[in-house]
């Protein structure tokens, strides 16, 4: 039994190998992409300067629709609990796009551009740079050689600690050990067998959690295994952005409420629309404000706070599942808020949806959890390598004897 489990090892690893090294680094290079994407555009991410009370957020989001061109509109702005951190204005297209506005001097600062490196290590982890959906329709063989890889990649782990264990019990450790006793093969064998057990809950929690976005039959069991059905994302949600200020990763084809629909075209239409207070023109923008300061009043602790045509959802925290949320909506006209759903109170699918995201990402325990996910994606890319030198050697250990 123990021989058919080596084969497996093996010959399951040795073609899927360089691809599962390429998931698992690129995933790893994007862990930390909000913090570095914000210290690379310190200018754009951060104000110059934090000094008395922001600018009303109407007259902010006036400014920023006067510099945009008529086909396009505000649907929401994100303010953060971090002071020094600019208003972010999400806009209607092109699509996922935002400004971002200093709420001190009313100056806007730049546009949200993911860094070339990030956009390519996204696409080689999601895609290995094929296209994200080349004809509307078909197989997306690059899709679908991440999901089947990542499959493999299970099924190699696994396999892994069954190898490792009657040797384990013997001398556990030295199992877990790596050292340079044994010269460069006795380092790479202990990196790729006590580097695997290592890592094994990390990369194991990465790719059962990622195989939901490769595999419809594979989510749809997760789900049901989980307790949940899978139904689609409410699209129902207030537009947002994860809890580090940038757009969601894994899941960015997902459409966030608040911008077209009832809501977009009521909010266009009545722009402009005659109000007979103070004989002033109605701003579509008249009441946010007011939504901001009773919403941040009720949550001062809140991560980000962010406001809509006539949704606002409050962002709970940066740990656990860090996209957890409630959700508000308000008059237009007079500004009063109504809670609609607490996040407790949400679809048990988007919930569990959420909560893939944070355990796949590492997000789910803040910055501890994203390092040790970090370590233990780096020591997932290094598995087939180590294990490609450890064949290799074994094979000309082979041949010199015959």
């Amino acid at each position: 039994m123990m021989k058919f489990f080596r084969k497996i090892h093996l010959w399951l690893s040795v073609p899927f190998g360089i691809i599962i090294t390429l998931i698992c680094f690129s995933g790893a290079m994007f862990i930390f992409e909000p913090e570095i994407t914000r210290s690379v555009n310190h200018d754009v991410y951060y104000v110059k300067e934090v000094k008395g009370e922001p600018i009303a957020i109407g007259e902010l989001m006036e400014s920023v629709k006067a510099s945009l061109p008529d086909s396009v509109s505000i649907t929401g702005v994100t303010v953060f609990k971090d002071a020094s951190r600019t208003y972010q204005v999400n806009l209607s297209k092109p699509r996922r796009a935002s400004m971002f506005i200093d709420q001190y001097t009313g100056e806007i600062t730049g546009k949200y551009e993911r860094l070339g490196f990030f956009s390519t290590m996204f696409k080689l982890h999601r895609w290995l740079l094929d296209s994200a959906n080349p004809h509307g329709e078909g197989v997306k063989v690059g899709k679908t050689l991440v999901g089947i890889s990542t499959l493999i990649f299970v099924i190699a782990l696994i396999s892994g600690v069954i190898i490792w264990w009657p040797r384990a019990r013997k001398n556990f450790k030295h199992s877990l050990s790596i050292s340079f006793e044994k010269g460069w093969k006795g380092f790479w064998k202990g990196l790729h067998v006590a580097g695997g057990m290592y890592a094994l809950i990390f990369v194991l929690a990465m790719s059962l959690t990622g195989l939901t976005w490769s595999f419809d039959w594979y989510r749809s069991a997760f789900y049901a295994v989980c307790g949940v059905e899978h139904t689609p994302r409410n699209f129902g949600r207030t537009a947002n952005v994860d809890n580090k200020g940038n757009k969601d990763g894994h899941e960015r084809g997902e459409r966030r409420g608040g911008r077209g629909g009832r809501h977009g075209s009521e909010g266009n239409r009545h722009d402009g629309e005659n109000r007979h207070e103070g004989r002033r023109r109605h701003s579509e923008f008249g009441r946010w404000q007011q939504v901001y300061e009773e919403l941040h009043n009720q949550n001062p602790e809140a991560a980000q706070i962010t406001i809509g045509s006539e949704n606002a959802s409050v962002t709970l925290g940066n740990t656990g599942n860090g996209r957890a949320s409630d959700r508000y909506e308000f008059n237009r006209r007079s500004g009063e808020v109504s809670l609609t759903t607490k996040y407790a109170d949400s679809n048990e699918a988007d919930k569990l949806r959420d909560w893939i995201y944070s355990i796949h990402t590492g997000s789910l325990g803040g910055l501890f959890t994203r390092i040790l996910w970090l370590l233990g994606a780096l020591l997932g890319a290094s598995l087939p390598l180590t294990g490609y030198y450890i064949w290799i050697k074994h094979l000309l250990k082979k041949e010199k004897h015959h």
